[in-house]
């Protein structure tokens, strides 16, 4: 099969043949004016047009030849098609005029590749290439940008690349670059893309880049996620400064955001810092990169940055420093933000900015967040009208809101009767941050009154957000027709989600009613809305309480069915209640997929285990599940677990064992305490062994282990029996002895 150039030059050989001289022996030189010039162009073009063959026309060739380059060019742009164009360069070619100037051929050539190109024929196209080749037509730097571009269209990269290393040197023009570095950054060619850029980039670069070279790398490089390479060509845009090119500030705001956000904040740290040289970065892009700094919370070198941007004549603006005080305040560095806020209003770093609106309210925000309300307060006092810098809305939320997380409703209740007087519309924030106050701290009346009084008064109707925290209160207290009825009420008004069906079905959980939360988690899915894992794990939970395990492994069933896969709270719970009910083959069996669903059995997965099979007497399996624990776990027993073991053995006679596994827990680290040694003097006392006991009377003095009133009713009783009531004496001789008994709580 023939290549595509090959069969352009037959298309073109077949089309064109050499065209031999006019007939006429001798033509005279026309000497015409500008007006006669014209006129005879425009004849010629005439004749053209309506003669089919015009090379065998001596009078239209004589005519022909006498016109200047100019008029040769503007014919050949009058044909429709580029074979006729084509077949006019030849006899131009081909036929020596007359004329002082020689005829345009590298033109007149351009013009029929323009119409080629726009005609989009392939062979056409190529055989056209070839033949400039073939008849040493140097191509012009519009003739290579038309066919760079459509053989790009085209997808034929090496055919681009082929016509950018044909070209004469002269004709290697910075247009002609651009064109051939787009192609080849869009077409993944880095290192082609990277010895071209180089060669633009050199100081003593005859065609150097211009603002069209700079937005090509710019767009490509912002454009593209590289894993590789995006490095080098970051690296090369200071070099464009030595050419007087330099991004502006929309490009290179976009490109250090990008940076940052791909953790590449050293690269855009460095890209900005050699830019400053050059004396043209704006705030805009160091902004940019403050903000990726303090999401790292770096702000030794966000300081260090502010006296750069000072030292070069940057002057930070108000977005500066609400980027910093905004990310200081995130991170609870109130102080520091505060401080950040006075240099910028006094102006410290010989700028002063008034603060805004925006940049008040972030920091009462912080304020507020940390509790430190009645300071937040204060600094709204501060904002002044004449600045055109008064509270808004959001600055009363956020200090509603701290006021209520500080559980001073009456406080937050002022602030919102202030804002109404001067004229402040609340939002239904404010109405949510209120009644979820007054509902967490035992209000809910006054919740619920609120509540009403904003719907008719404000026309606030709430959302999913208001009737879900009253719902979650109202279920706290177990009045739970109240919660059912609000819970219909948002269902009338359409604006039931996921938020608030979890609300209803979460309350009704802990008060006690599963099978009602069942109910309505099944409207719930029947309403289009998933279960998360969340509310599946309280039905489960519920119903463990309630002992109806059955319907707890329904749940389960269904949760799998859904695609929501179980968590270690699921198997937890599901473990842990039917081991308390004896039921340990199926706790084993959840502990068994527990493992299988990738989730790593906790202290609490085992802790339960062994708990369950302690009281139900099974000690010695309750002791092979904790040794296996100690071999095979990642999870390191601790002190409650032990003290279950050894009150355990302790009641069954085991005490050599009980103290064996006590002295286990110096070795794994664990720290005996007042529970521990309760149980084993009580062991010790059943046997009546003192020696073991004195020894642990001694020990717990050494660990300063305080004893109880529990420890002291073992002891007393025994050491007075057996006469040694002065070593009891001398124990508690020091100790502040709790009047509460220690547990043994699991």
């Amino acid at each position: 099969m023939k290549t595509p150039i090959s069969a352009s030059k037959q298309f073109i050989h077949c089309l064109l043949k050499p065209h031999k001289p006019p007939t006429t022996t001798r033509i005279r030189r026309l000497s015409a004016t500008p007006d006669s010039t014209q006129e005879l162009t425009q004849s010629v073009i005439t004749q053209l047009h309506t003669t089919d063959d015009w090379t065998t026309d001596p009078n239209l060739n004589q005519q022909l030849l006498s016109l200047p380059p100019q008029s040769l060019l503007k014919i050949t742009r009058q044909f429709e098609t580029s074979t006729k164009a084509l077949q006019f360069f030849h006899f131009i070619r081909d036929n020596p005029s007359p004329s002082l100037h020689p005829p345009p051929l590298d033109s007149i050539f351009q013009t029929v590749i323009d119409l080629a190109t726009r005609e989009e024929d392939y062979a056409s196209i190529v055989g056209l290439f070839n033949l400039s080749k073939e008849l040493k037509i140097p191509l012009t730097p519009n003739s290579a940008i038309r066919l760079i571009s459509y053989f790009s269209r085209v997808k034929k990269v090496q055919l681009s690349v082929l016509v950018y290393d044909e070209l004469d040197v002269d004709a290697k023009t910075t247009s002609v670059r651009n064109i051939l570095l787009d192609l080849l950054l869009n077409s993944e060619r880095f290192d082609d893309a990277r010895q071209l850029l180089d060669e633009m980039l050199e100081p003593d670069a005859r065609f150097p880049p211009n603002e069209i070279t700079l937005n090509i790398v710019f767009l490509v490089v912002l454009r593209r996620n590289w894993v590789n390479g995006i490095d080098d060509f970051i690296g090369l845009i200071p070099k464009f400064g030595i050419h007087g090119v330099l991004p502006d500030k929309v490009l290179l705001t976009r490109l250090t955001t990008k940076l940052c956000r791909s953790c590449k904040k050293d690269i855009a740290w460095v890209l900005l810092h050699e830019l400053m040289k050059f004396g043209k970065v704006e705030a805009a892009p160091c902004n940019a990169l403050v903000s990726g700094l303090a999401k790292e919370r770096d702000y030794k070198r966000i300081n260090f940055l502010l006296k750069e941007m000072k030292g070069n004549g940057i002057k930070p603006d108000i977005v500066t420093y609400g980027m910093v005080v905004n990310h200081l305040c995130k991170s609870r560095r109130v102080d520091e933000a505060l401080d950040m806020f006075k240099k910028m209003k006094e102006g410290n770093d010989g700028v002063s900015i008034k603060p805004d609106v925006i940049l008040y309210n972030t920091l009462i925000d912080g304020l507020c967040k940390v509790g430190r309300q009645e300071e937040g307060l204060g600094l709204m006092k501060q904002m002044q009208p004449e600045d055109n810098c008064v509270p808004n809305v959001i600055t009363y939320n956020c200090l509603i809101d701290g006021f209520c997380k500080s559980g001073e409703i009456e406080r937050a209740q002022e602030l919102f009767d202030q804002m109404n007087h001067k004229g402040v519309d609340p939002n239904v924030v404010t109405v949510n941050t209120l009644v979820d106050g007054m509902c967490k701290h035992g209000r809910i009346s006054n919740a619920m009154e609120f509540f009403r009084k904003m719907q008719e008064e404000k026309g606030i109707k709430g959302n999913v957000v208001t009737y879900s925290s009253l719902i979650s209160a109202f279920c706290n207290v177990n009045n739970i027709e109240k919660a059912m009825s609000l819970f219909d009420e948002l269902e009338s008004i359409g604006s039931l989600d996921a938020l608030a069906y979890y609300s209803l079905i979460s309350g009704l959980t802990l008060a006690g009613r599963p099978d009602d939360a069942s109910f309505i988690a099944s409207k719930m899915k029947k309403a289009g809305f998933g279960m998360d894992l969340v509310t599946y794990n309280t039905l489960i939970g519920g119903f463990c309480r309630k002992n109806k395990l059955d319907k707890a492994v329904e749940i389960l069933k269904d949760m799998e069915e859904n695609g929501v896969k179980a968590d270690g709270v699921t198997y937890n719970t599901l473990i842990s209640y039917f081991s308390q009910n004896g039921d340990f083959e199926s706790a084993h069996k959840f502990l068994k997929q527990m493992v299988i669903d990738g989730n790593v059995p906790t202290l609490v997965t085992y802790a339960t285990l062994i708990h369950a099979y302690c009281l139900a007497g099974n000690l010695d399996e309750a002791l092979d599940i904790f040794e296996e624990m100690l071999r095979s776990s990642k999870v390191p027993p601790n002190t409650v677990m032990y003290n279950l073991l050894i009150e355990s053995l302790c009641k069954r006679g085991r005490i050599d064992h009980a103290l064996s596994l006590m002295d286990g827990m110096f070795q794994t680290g664990v720290r005996p305490n007042t529970t521990t040694y309760n149980a084993m003097l009580k062991g010790l006392s059943t046997k009546n062994r003192l020696q073991e006991a004195l020894r642990l009377m001694d020990q717990m003095t050494n660990q300063a282990c305080n004893p109880d009133y529990v420890t002291l009713e073992i002891l007393n009783d025994w050491l007075e029996t057996v006469g040694e009531i002065e070593k009891l004496r001398m124990f508690v001789q020091g100790y502040q002895v709790s009047s509460v008994a220690s547990s043994s709580t699991t």
